[in-house]
């Protein structure tokens, strides 16, 4: 969990009192069909219920899924802030949701970014050696 997922964020509204409300964007750390690791400094405790709109910006669009209710499993401090795990609730197995769909898309997406980031960075570092 070194670095944040590339262009990829989760939004959710934190109420403050009776009336206000926040909404606030953080940075996501891992993610798969069950469930994310995002990194905020808002508190929840484990079985709390969050929900997340998932979003990935992209040049032209955001590819965004919406209305993911997730439970916090873990919570793992990390200097002002803490780490969540959050398992998805509305996960559907057989794949047809729309939810599925987009988080499939999603996952899609970032792993091709992340294989295109480390091609890059290998890349740099053997072009060097070649060089010296």
């Amino acid at each position: 969990m070194n670095e944040a997922l590339p262009d990829l964020i989760a939004r959710f509204k934190v109420r403050h009192g009776l009336f206000r409300k926040e909404q606030v964007e953080a940075e996501l750390y891992e993610l798969d069909g069950y469930g994310c690791v995002m990194k905020t400094d808002k508190i929840f405790q484990p079985g709390d219920t969050v929900v997340l709109d998932l979003v990935m910006d992209m040049p032209f669009e955001q590819i965004m899924a919406s209305g993911i209710e997730g439970l916090v499993t873990e919570r793992r401090k990390h200097c002002s802030n803490f780490f969540y795990s959050i398992d998805f609730a509305s996960f559907n197995s057989d794949g047809g949701s729309v939810f599925s769909e987009k988080l499939r898309r999603i996952r899609d997406v970032l792993s091709k970014k992340q294989s295109l980031k480390s091609r890059r960075t290998s890349g740099s570092i053997s072009g060097s050696r070649q060089m010296a």
